[in-house]
């Protein structure tokens, strides 16, 4: 009897140790994000069940109105119990009041946008899920590369990427620039071409070459003496009539919508290696959530492939790199980029300045 007595303990304690294996992983991300006070959810399941408690779920994103529709079908066909509501602040100021709502705790929003230019003032109010151990443990289905590595707590749900625009009835392809260097070409002096003066996608040039190379590119850019504009849609106008022949690098994004709407047939676009990539649509459950679980499945819906799909079809191209299978990813797929990823994320707006100061503060226009 106690030989059997004993070999019953025994099986006992293979089988705790065998279930304590298994559970360690989960268990310990679990032990350990809480003991830095975050919020960890074992599972996936009893994110579904609080969120149908709280039945709805409200919040900001910066996409195209035109995905409204569209994403609010598919998250409700995916989770019926819950009523979303998608709203956009536009504007400087409008995103600053907005902040401050964020700030004192007033905002009614489950989730944000995340603005680049607050990120510190809206990141440090953001609801401390840890997204990422969730993600990484399977709870959630985000890829890792997605989420701040930093703050655990928020995803880049899209990516936007530069290309250069130009009127393809004024300027022969064999003409257009293969490489960002071609822009200094002798040829391309004296109002050849625009340039941005918010360069966003300098930001890029940064994080991929480095910072004295891109303030090296940007005073040799203003030596050419290009035109100076601020802004896409106008300008992709004025290029596909004839007005401009050349831009030195614009969103893909927007010239591909400009081009979708062109008459002319003169708007035509180009990819060059390195593609300045920089990660977007930024997104976290706001601190005074009323709806926090319900936030979080919509963080994880809008990047999975059924949004992302959308995403492309609407913005358009504008799904994350980090999606396989996204028309994005397929296109930059096997190039050569210059990534503005998490790690150099808050230094953007600096680096931006940096370029319009080597540019010598030009004035739109001139």
């Amino acid at each position: 009897m106690t030989t059997r007595f004993s070999l019953f303990i025994l099986f006992l304690l293979a089988a705790s140790s065998a279930l304590a294996a298994s559970a360690g992983p989960a268990l310990q991300s679990k032990q350990e994000a809480e003991a830095k006070g975050h919020v960890f959810h074992s599972s996936h399941d009893d994110i579904v069940k609080m969120a149908k408690q709280e039945a709805k779920v409200d919040g900001i994103v910066s996409l195209d109105p035109e995905t409204f529709g569209p994403l609010t079908k598919a998250f409700k066909s995916r989770y019926p119990f819950l009523d979303l509501k998608l709203r956009e602040v536009t504007g400087t100021e409008a995103t600053q009041r907005f902040l401050l709502e964020v700030q004192s705790g007033t905002a009614q929003a489950d989730f944000t946008y995340i603005s680049e230019d607050f990120y510190k003032g809206f990141i440090s109010r953001g609801k401390k899920f840890d997204i990422l151990g969730m993600a990484e443990q399977g709870v959630l289905s985000i890829p890792v590369k997605m989420i701040d590595p930093l703050s655990r707590k928020a995803i880049a749900a899209a990516t936007i990427f530069a290309a250069i625009a130009f009127n393809k009835c004024l300027l022969e392809p064999a003409k257009v620039p293969d490489r960002w260097e071609d822009f200094l070409k002798p040829e391309l002096k004296g109002k050849k071409f625009l340039v941005d003066i918010r360069p966003f996608h300098y930001q890029s040039f940064a994080a991929g070459a480095g910072e004295e190379w891109m303030l090296d590119y940007a005073q040799k850019i203003a030596a050419q003496d290009p035109v100076w504009i601020r802004g896409a849609s106008r300008i992709l106008t004025s290029i596909a009539a004839g007005e401009y022949q050349l831009h030195s690098g614009i969103n893909y994004h927007s010239t591909l919508r400009a081009k979708e709407k062109d008459k002319t047939g003169c708007l035509e676009l180009k990819i060059i290696e390195p593609v300045p990539v920089r990660l977007s649509e930024p997104q976290m459950v706001v601190e005074t959530a009323k709806h926090p679980n319900a936030a979080l499945l919509w963080l994880e819906f809008l990047a999975g492939a059924e949004a992302q799909a959308i995403i492309d079809t609407y913005e358009p191209l504008k799904s994350s790199i980090y999606t396989p299978g996204s028309a994005v990813e397929k296109i930059i797929r096997g190039k050569k980029i210059w990534l503005k990823d998490w790690k150099h994320y808050e230094k953007g707006p600096d680096w931006m300045g940096m370029a319009v100061k080597a540019f010598g503060f030009p004035k739109a226009g001139s």
